[in-house]
């Protein structure tokens, strides 16, 4: 003989949501584990988060913070508001809203959560179930809570935004060494980007750019001007690298020279193998290298580009040593 699930009133099961459910919850956190796939344990009931009292506050076996709000009601505006500012309030990295009817736009705002956010949101129904004459027994189901993409995609914007901070940082100590001596750069904001480049006293569509990968770094002077054109741009170039020999001797080093075919662009640029931006014990080292180099590489350019107009309008492209 089979027998028929039967929906009991929680409130036949448990008549106190803090008194009889949080405590039952706090005994038995191991069908919650089970239903999230999660590793819940250390589990505290009411404890303080600023002025206000979360239900449960537990730790994973990794080190992270839950936060559980126990709701044995339809969803409300209320209990996500006090979810979302316990999850703050104690920096959790889980946070588990569990409801009698889970409504469909509490339901999208977990959804958005778990995209907009490196915290993990799981909305969870709670039913009680009887078979027959037996005891009531749980059912918790999970409604929504963060999938493996977003789990990824929110590693990946983490790892960007860190990227982005330390870059941040690595310009803005940089220019703080440039503006010391040059001004160069004095018009340029640190940004997050892994070039910072200014066309300050150059001619249009010309930039001094300094740039850093993980563990090298260059300068270069960018050509790429959208009034003059790829064909402007190719004779600018030229007219410079006609001059090879006497601005690599004013530099002091020798240069790369890229005419990047297949792009409006080219550039001019020198390498260095001291580290990148994640050298950070090297950054001093790198950025008064960088700054040097700016320095002689400007003051070997200049004469040139002070010649750009009759190189580019009376067709001069023969050394002027």
């Amino acid at each position: 003989m089979i027998g028929k699930i039967e929906r009991v009133d929680l409130r036949e099961v448990w008549p106190h949501e803090a008194y009889d459910f949080t405590t039952w919850l706090e005994d038995n956190i191991d069908i919650l584990n089970d239903e999230l796939g999660l590793s819940i344990d250390n589990v505290n009931r009411e404890q303080n988060a600023g002025s206000f009292s979360v239900d449960l506050v537990a730790k994973d076996r990794i080190g992270n913070t839950i936060v559980i709000e126990n709701q044995l009601e339809r969803s409300n505006h209320d209990h996500l508001g006090k979810l979302i500012t316990y999850t703050s309030a104690l920096n959790a990295n889980i946070a588990v809203w569990i409801v009698k009817e889970p409504r469909e736009e509490h339901t999208k705002a977990i959804v958005w959560l778990n995209e907009s956010s490196s915290t993990a949101f799981y909305l969870v129904k709670v039913e009680a179930i009887r078979i027959g004459d037996s005891a009531p027994a749980p059912l918790l189901t999970l409604i929504t809570g963060p999938s493996d993409e977003v789990h990824h995609a929110n590693a990946t914007k983490k790892e960007l935004t860190e990227q982005q901070n330390e870059m941040r940082r690595f310009w803005s100590q940089l220019l703080e060494k440039s503006n010391k001596k040059t001004r160069l750069h004095s018009n340029v904001s640190p940004g997050q980007a892994s070039w910072l480049a200014s066309g300050s006293g150059l001619p249009e569509g010309l930039s001094l750019v300094y740039a850093t990968r993980m563990h090298d770094a260059r300068i270069e002077l960018y050509i790429d001007s959208a009034k003059y054109g790829e064909e402007g741009n190719m004779k600018l170039f030229r007219f410079l690298k006609s001059n090879k020999t006497a601005i690599e001797a004013a530099f002091s080093e020798e240069l790369t020279w890229q005419e990047l075919p297949g792009k409006r662009a080219c550039r001019i640029r020198k390498d260095f193998q001291l580290g990148g931006r994640c050298d950070i014990q090297k950054w001093p080292e790198i950025q008064n290298t960088l700054v040097d180099a700016m320095i002689r590489f400007e003051r070997a350019l200049r004469p040139y580009l002070e010649k750009i107009d009759e190189a580019l309008f009376l067709g001069a492209a023969t050394e002027t040593e």
